[in-house]
Order: C-alpha cells, then structure tokens, then sequence
C-alpha cells in the first residue's frame, strides 16, 4: 500500500507555480520553505536599497559591491535549494548560517568603528534572518536558536559591546524568538502530517481488511465451517480433520476481527509506537485465552516485536509440553511507566531439574530466547512452575520512551 501524500499549503503559493507546489507533496513543511522564500526575496530588496544608500559612508565601497554580489549569487542558489528541495539538508544550512555570520563580521573591515557605532550590521540583520529560519525549518526549535546565536554573536562581536537593554538593541531578542517560533511551527507541522498519515493508512488498511473480511466470509471460512460439520457426521479419521477445520475457522475469525497491530497509534519524534494489546490478542485461539485494558497500550515498535516473539515462544513451550487438552490464560496489565505480561497454563508443569537438564544439553531456548530479550529490554522475566500445577510466566519491562 503506498504512503498517502498530503500536501499543506498557504496563501503564499498562489505566487509559485502549479509545478513547483508539486514537488513538495510529501514534504510536510513545504508551504514554510516556500514561504520563506517569499521573505527572502523581500529582505534582498531591503538589504540592496540599503546598500546603494550607504555605499558611499563606508571606508571599501568597491569591495562592498564584490561581497553584496556573491551574496546574491548566493542568494539566488539557495532559494533555488529550498524551492526546489534539494537544499533541505542540514550541510545546506549549515553553509548559510556560516557564509551569513562571515558577511556580517565583514561590516567591521568596510566601515569604520563610528558608522559601526550609529548603523545596523552590514548587509542588515533583515537578510540575517534568513539564515535562521532556513535553520529551524530544516532541524526545528533548536536548530533556529543555535543559529539565532550564531548571528546573535556576529552582531555583538562587530558592535564590540554586550547590550542587554532591548529597548536599544534587540537584534539577538527578535532573532531567538524568530528562531524558536518558526522551529515550533515546522516541527509541529511534521508531527501533524505524521498522525495524519498514519490515519489515512489506518483507515485505508481498515476498508482493505473489510473487503477481505468479506470475501473470506464467503468463501474459505463457508467451506471450513462445511468440513468440520460433515466430518463429525461422518466420524471415524473424517472427525480429526473435523475438529482441525473448526480450529482453523475460530483462528481466522479471530484473525479478521482482531484491528490491524501493525498500524502505529502515535509518534514520538522519531519513534513509533504501536498498540500491545492488539498484537496480543492476535495470538487468542480456542486454547489461548487473552485478557487485555479496552484502551491502547502504546509501546515502542521494537519492544512489541521483542514481546511478541517472547510470547509466542512461551505459547509454543505450552503446546509442545504443557499436555494434551492444556490451556492458557494471557494477561496484559499497563501500570503507566511499565508492561506487566501474564502467561499461565493449566499443563502438567515442569519438573524440577528439567530446565536444568535442559540447559546442560544445550537447549537454551529459554534463558535466550525469553530471559535475553526480556532483560535487553530492561525488564524482568520470573517462572513458577510445580509438577501438576501448570506453569506460569512473568514479564514486566518498562515503557517509559515511546509513551504519549
């Protein structure tokens, strides 16, 4: 199924073209970048009539000319890069923040100390601000405040003095508050593009299993519901063949009613994280019985694969040794900061020295497959078990990351 593409736009792409707005589909802070382009070719504007008015005030006029060149140059390169995408890279930025701090601590070798003085930095800290919002656009909130900093720290090394009455001086105010707003705003916008993807994935997997749903109503599930009936009516080797298609529709009925468990609930920054519970309920059939909270259970991707594969383990054990006619209660328990998981069998349980035995034949199943992973998770996995008495598994790991 391929990802949905979602686009979010602003007034402003009214300006660009049909074209160029495509090529953003799939990025969430498409509309932004293009937004700030918008700025971009305004503060050049401003910075070029600032230019041409105090040319002749400064001590390099000719070199000036040469510097507010290759800033356009570079100017124009940039916008190029971020409207057209290939510049939403952190090297790119990067190159930006340190090429815009350069310009401007090059106002202390074209202007003498009393223009310094009584001017903003050249080629005005407008155009500066591009650098910061191309940072908190590509890297978020600390990305536009380290390089706030940076050409914060610019400004006040060519002023040659620390000015902490923003009435006077509130270049490195506006800039920190620019940098951190517009972070907000980009980061807010790729976790709002997240949960909306995996929404319409969500729902489009849920009208996919539906269809189906039905189509095996109709079909495999009619034709094993016909096979167990006839072959207990006919008895004999036809009643075990039977009772394997009776357990086989339970199974798939299940199956089709269990939500999908590989659809993620919510994401953490970077991190997903997937409903427990759902994946554990998948494991239910006539001989497992499994209990879970009506809510979700959050809980990083990987640590659901880890405690699935425990689980399953366990489950196999029980089929394998518990005896004929055994069941087994699965129980899951979220206690906020941790995952309590309960696996209990009404089976012959395991004699004492057998795990021993076990382990010094070589078969580790147990202590890798099911301890290792439970304490390379962080958790703690117990065993109680008595001849006669079933055996009973206890997980409990912590789930602190990942949680809402």
């Amino acid at each position: 199924m391929s990802t949905p593409k979602i686009a979010l736009t602003t007034g402003f792409d009214r300006l660009f073209p049909a074209s160029w707005r495509r090529l953003d589909d799939t990025d969430p802070v498409g509309a932004l970048w293009r937004a700030a382009q918008i700025f971009r070719l305004a503060s050049f504007a401003y910075a070029l009539g600032f230019q041409i008015v105090i040319n002749g005030d400064l001590d390099r006029p000719g070199l000036t000319w040469v510097l507010f060149g290759l800033m356009t140059a570079a100017n124009v390169w940039w916008a190029a890069g971020y409207l057209i995408g290939f510049g939403r890279r952190w090297w790119f930025v990067a190159i930006e923040v340190a090429v815009s701090a350069v310009l401007m601590l090059s106002t202390s070798y074209v202007a003498d100390t009393a223009w310094v003085a009584s001017n903003q930095t050249w080629p005005t800290t407008l155009w500066m601000t591009n650098a910061v919002l191309s940072s908190a656009l590509v890297g978020g909130a600390m990305w536009g405040v380290i390089a706030a900093a940076v050409i914060g720290a610019a400004n006040l090394y060519v002023k040659g003095d620390i000015v902490w009455n923003f009435g006077r001086n509130a270049t490195l105010l506006l800039l920190l508050m620019t940098g951190l707003a517009v972070g907000l705003a980009a980061s807010r916008a790729r976790l709002t593009h997240q949960r909306m993807t995996a929404a319409i994935r969500a729902a489009a997997q849920a009208t996919e299993r539906e269809r189906l749903a039905r189509e095996v109503h109709d079909g495999v599930l009619q034709v094993l519901a016909l096979v167990a009936r006839r072959g207990t009516e006919i008895g004999g080797d036809a009643a075990a063949l039977a009772h394997l298609a009776a357990e086989q529709e339970t199974r798939l009925r299940k199956l089709i009613a269990t939500q999908p468990d590989s659809v993620p609930i919510e994401f953490d920054g970077d991190r997903k994280t997937v409903d427990l519970g759902a994946r554990l309920r998948a494991l239910g059939d006539d001989a497992t019985s499994v209990s879970t909270p009506s809510d979700p259970v959050p809980v990083p991707e990987r640590t659901a694969t880890e405690l699935l594969a425990v689980v399953a383990n366990i489950l196999d054990n029980t089929r394998h040794h518990a005896g004929a006619g055994a069941h087994t209660f699965l129980l899951l328990e979220d206690l906020d900061d941790e995952v309590v998981i309960s696996v209990r069998d009404d089976g012959v349980g395991i004699a004492p020295g057998r795990l021993d035995e076990a382990r010094a034949e070589g078969r580790m199943g147990i202590a890798r497959s099911i301890v290792g992973r439970v304490e390379d998770l962080g958790g703690q996995a117990t065993l109680q078990t008595a001849p006669g008495s079933g055996t009973e598994w206890e997980l409990t790991i912590p789930v602190q990351e990942g949680r809402r």
